[in-house]
């Protein structure tokens, strides 16, 4: 592990009581679900964006990327396919400092998350969401979202979209893939806001 790793920040998922949402089962395993194949991933052409309503549109490397600040997040996975998965550690950089690095225009107001293979998903907020590059001290597996995935711990686990590419910044909200596909807008696992009511 290198020296910038090593100085990450830890931050706690905040808690809720129950810990255990409505309707959900514990497990110890990590099932792998997504729509599509794993994608085929080459670094040296890789890149992550921000574009849209921001002050400074950037694009970083992977190693680019890797060198900014990371932090920890421990969370619980909540799938609406209704198993947990409790004190999972990722380890990335905060969508917050990736957001001070573009300065946000007074207007942008909802994120589009863009990821491989035409994938997106809509949602950002909270200071526990990161993109994460590690899960419990390994490097992602290309099945649960390698090189990059979004980790939104406070929503339904479909919000953390895997193999992210790039962030939008807009005035209105765009539901992503699985919204527009009839899951809900919000997707709160203690509200078991599973599924669109419109």
């Amino acid at each position: 592990m290198n020296s910038e790793l090593d100085r990450a920040d830890t931050v706690m998922s905040p808690g809720r009581e129950p810990r255990l949402p409505p309707g959900q089962v514990r497990t110890d395993k990590w099932p792998v679900l997504h729509y599509g194949r794993v994608p085929s991933v080459d670094l040296a052409t890789w890149d992550f964006r921000v574009f849209g309503l921001v002050e400074r549109p950037s694009r970083w490397s992977y190693e680019e990327f890797l060198a900014l600040p990371q932090i920890e997040v421990r969370s619980d996975i909540h799938c609406v396919t209704r198993w947990s998965r409790f004190d999972n550690l990722w380890q990335g950089v905060s969508f917050t400092e990736v957001m001070r690095r573009v300065t946000p225009k007074p207007e942008a107001r909802f994120a589009v998350i863009h990821a491989e293979q035409g994938y997106t998903t809509n949602q950002l907020e909270n200071d526990d969401v990161l993109f994460a590059h590690r899960h419990d001290g390994e490097d992602l597996t290309p099945e649960h979202g390698w090189p990059l995935r979004l980790v939104a711990p406070r929503r339904y686990f479909w919000k953390s979209a895997k193999w992210v590419r790039s962030v939008e910044l807009t005035s209105q909200d765009r539901p992503g893939f699985w919204e527009q596909n009839g899951y809900h807008n919000q997707a709160d696992p203690w509200n078991e806001e599973r599924f669109s009511d419109w």
